[in-house]
């Protein structure tokens, strides 16, 4: 972490927390007291602040809403049960946001701007973590163009800020996933590995057309063939089969490289299950399902955390599951919620003190 950088701070004159109810709060849509923010001009970063949240005043012509340079990381906070509040994985996240940053042509965030802003940020509206089972403080690092101008080329100026936003359970049920076989997230070569604002936005008739059917996601698969499948909607996917967990690989370049995923990864294997990270045919999955060895599915990312997948449907073949019987997949969330929540030992350095 680096020490003593000061971030010039303007504090909300009233808190609005005294009007909002943490529990069971919506994601996404209730936001708390201040924001951070910073420009990049010049080649270089500056006016660093953290302020009260406000809306912002932006040209027509800014270059992010034409061209969609624009990516973004989601993190979470938490409270031990003695009121104490951590960030889970941060420096994870501030890796992998400038990954993106490179992949769309932007520029780094400096870890003073990014891990401190961040801590202090949090520090000043901890407040708002709220101290319920299945809740936490989602924290959104974005970044994008500010150029003023029409024209496909790289921004000179950027903007870089985080929000956020208490938030209870993301998804509250087990759910349905329709497996897709027409349309693609990403392709080799492409920015499926990045996270990046587009690979939402070209996902939404998609699964608006899935929902229409009844399911409450969809399972990604390969541009190719549409045969090996990839991510469910915002998460990763685990299958359990047998004594093994079995998770897409990452060498495509179409995957995002999930925080959440590998620290389940990591869980998996304390339980005694081997991780197989391999290409995984929609063949196989329902050849483990007939054979009675396809146990139970699972996604994994930040703002789902750990979810359980009651329903696979591919074409007219349906994959059903007991979740009631379930027996790693709510292990695995007990453990990481047990880690984050401070009631056991964090051996493995994840959870950062604010």
């Amino acid at each position: 972490m680096v020490e003593a950088y000061s971030i010039p701070v303007t504090n909300n004159e009233r808190s609005r927390l005294q009007g909002v109810t943490l529990e069971n709060i919506p994601f996404g849509r209730t936001f708390t007291d201040h924001m951070l923010e910073a420009d990049f001009e010049n080649g270089e970063w500056k006016n660093v602040e953290i302020k009260p949240y406000q809306p912002l005043v932006v040209s027509p012509s800014l270059a992010a809403i034409h061209y969609g340079q624009s990516i973004f990381e989601g993190i979470k906070a938490y409270k031990n049960e003695a009121g104490e509040a951590y960030i889970f994985r941060p420096y994870d996240n501030f890796k992998r946001f400038n990954f993106s940053a490179a992949r769309m042509e932007m520029p780094e965030v400096p870890e003073e701007i990014f891990i401190e802003g961040m801590r202090k940020l949090v520090e000043m509206d901890k407040n708002w973590i709220p101290a319920l089972k299945d809740h936490s403080l989602y924290i959104r690092p974005f970044m994008f163009s500010a150029d003023e101008m029409i024209g496909v080329r790289p921004s000179e100026t950027y903007k870089f800020m985080i929000i956020l936003a208490p938030t209870g359970p993301y998804y509250s049920a087990p759910m349905r996933i329709y497996v897709e076989e027409k349309y693609t997230r990403a392709a080799p070569g492409g920015v499926g590995q990045a996270k990046a604002a587009g690979n939402y936005g070209s996902s939404m008739y998609v699964t608006a057309q899935a929902k229409k059917k009844g399911y409450d996601q969809v399972l990604w698969t390969d541009v190719y063939e549409h045969k090996y499948v990839q991510e469910i909607g915002t998460m990763n996917v685990f299958f359990v089969i047998g004594n093994k967990a079995y998770t897409p690989d990452l060498s495509s370049g179409t995957i995002l490289a999930g925080v959440t995923r590998d620290s389940v990864m990591t869980i998996l294997e304390e339980m005694g299950l081997k991780v197989e990270e391999q290409p995984i045919s929609v063949d196989m999955l329902m050849d483990a399902y007939q054979a009675g060895e396809l146990r139970e599915v699972f996604g994994t990312g930040t703002a789902a955390t750990v979810s359980l997948i009651r329903e696979l449907r591919y074409k007219d073949f349906v994959m059903s599951f007991d979740t009631t019987k379930w027996t790693v997949t709510p292990e695995i969330k007990s453990r990481l919620d047990n880690i984050r929540e401070g009631r056991v030992t964090d051996n493995h350095g994840w959870m950062f003190k604010v």
